[in-house]
């Protein structure tokens, strides 16, 4: 007798393949899967993994999480998480992990259980693109950042050494892109924060 072919759910993450052999998911099993060479997400139910980073990537993350961190702890003004930190967006069964994520202060009071997923959409979230992730794909991770309520999205392109801001109020596209000579504003989210888009780039072994 023939078998069918597992057919897989519509993927609503192209920066990321859906999972095979996975039904619809909640947020909370991203705390449960067992550390492997992915990354896993929940979009709209559905789990889709990428690629871990290279260096580069990876210290390009860790140069933007010790830099908003030193500003925004020493202000107090909310928390900022690195690459590992899971936000649960209202609505739609989704939770994403940016390489670099902000709230603010304030949200601290909706936190009921701080060992689950944080239950808000990040206010700042920083994604560094892969070699394998276009623009379009990143355009779509943007808007899907914004429709759950994060307001200052900040796509990097290591290869091309330019950063896309994606704002709350200009979701069809890029409000800006910054490249060597420009400066990341936190705006109204991380009002005060600055940083040089040379510095996000650069070699700390250099």
């Amino acid at each position: 007798m023939a078998t069918r072919a597992h057919v897989l759910p519509p993927n609503p993450a192209p920066w990321a393949e859906v999972v095979p052999g996975m039904g619809p998911v909640t947020v909370d099993v991203l705390l449960t899967i067992p550390d492997d060479e992915y990354i896993y997400e929940v979009v709209e139910g559905v789990l889709v993994r990428m690629a871990g980073s290279g260096d580069e990537a990876t210290t390009i993350g860790g140069l933007l999480v010790i830099a908003l961190g030193s500003f925004v702890y020493a202000r107090r003004l909310g928390i900022v998480t690195p690459s590992d930190g899971v936000y649960k967006f209202p609505g739609a069964e989704t939770g994403l992990i940016p390489d670099v994520g902000f709230y603010t202060a304030e949200k601290r009071a909706f936190m009921r259980d701080r060992s689950k997923p944080i239950p808000f959409a990040p206010d700042l979230a920083v994604e560094v693109a892969s070699p394998s992730q276009d623009a379009d794909a990143m355009a779509a991770k943007a808007r899907t950042y914004l429709r759950g309520g994060t307001r200052l999205v900040w796509v990097v392109w290591p290869q091309a050494h330019h950063i896309d801001v994606w704002r709350a109020d200009t979701p069809n596209r890029p409000a800006a892109t910054l490249n060597g000579g420009d400066t990341l504003d936190g705006e109204d989210v991380v009002p005060g924060f600055t940083h040089p888009v040379a510095a996000v780039f650069a070699d700390p072994l250099a």
